[in-house]
């Protein structure tokens, strides 16, 4: 069941040396292009990066947590066309999540980096220098990187106290349960 899935699923940054098995990134990608998006769309384009070289220059591509990506063997860029949909980032971000659950269901570690309104550490815009390294065309906006991988150690899926119940309402804002 996907809500066994849920409980366990955590956000992975260190993996092994062990490659993913193309059969395994065909399955990411499938799961990926699968997303639903408004009006059916799909603005969404999907870069795989296994080339340690260009894992590097991912891992630089934002200050603060992207540098995980380096030890990465596996990286999906989520991509959009901006001009084919005004909802892009939320299509982008349905596919962006259901690459996490995929690579939690094969037995795969993953983490989300942030790229979409995001700066490099010297102050540079994280999406001009993905433009620039990946070969984008204007209209092509990053959303995210994912980085994923075997993990080097499991964790434990977050306790159900963890839970942000008191952030649901019933019927109307703020009525409790």
């Amino acid at each position: 069941m996907l809500i066994d899935l849920l409980r366990v699923r955590r956000s992975i940054r260190r993996f092994t040396d062990q490659p993913i098995e193309p059969e395994k990134v065909s399955l990411l990608v499938e799961a990926a292009l699968r997303a639903p998006s408004s009006k059916g769309i799909n603005p969404w384009e999907f870069i795989v990066v296994t080339e340690q070289s260009m894992l590097e220059q991912l891992a630089v591509a934002k200050a603060h947590s992207a540098g995980f990506l380096a030890g990465a063997p596996l990286a999906i860029v989520v991509c959009a066309d901006s001009t084919k949909s005004d909802v892009w980032v939320e299509d982008a971000a349905i596919a962006t999540t259901l690459i996490h659950l995929q690579a939690a269901d094969l037995g795969l570690g993953s983490c989300w980096v942030q790229i979409r309104l995001r700066q490099r550490e010297d102050g540079t815009d994280a999406q001009l220098y993905l433009a620039d390294v990946l070969g984008l065309p204007p209209n092509m906006m990053v959303l995210a990187i994912v980085g994923i991988g075997y993990p080097v150690q499991s964790k434990k899926g977050h306790p159900p106290s963890s839970l942000g119940l008191n952030q649901v309402s019933y019927e109307r804002f703020g009525q409790r349960k």
